[in-house]
């Protein structure tokens, strides 16, 4: 366990959906750069191809640094919050 994280709880970083979103991100952004590079702007005066995958670029390193800024905290899996839950209080 990390001295960064609480007792009882613990990062879940390869099942976030930050991280999903910023893997799609870099997929996508590295073909349509690709694309952009290699095919130019043949008819149009801007490619549309390389701004949108230098933009989804960017999307995803922001994704990827809140990731890794920010991560999800997970309770571990017998304990419930304080608080919360169906117990009644007396």
């Amino acid at each position: 366990m990390s001295a960064d994280t609480p007792a009882g709880r613990h990062t879940a970083k390869a099942f976030d959906v930050r991280t999903i979103i910023a893997l799609l991100f870099v997929i996508y952004g590295v073909v349509l750069t690709a694309m952009g590079i290699f095919q130019g702007a043949e008819k149009t005066e801007v490619n549309l191809n390389l701004w949108s995958g230098l933009g989804m670029l960017v999307f995803s390193l922001l994704m990827g640094g809140w990731v890794l800024l920010k991560p999800l905290n997970v309770p571990d899996g017998g304990e419930s919050e304080s608080g919360t839950g169906s117990g009644s209080e007396s």
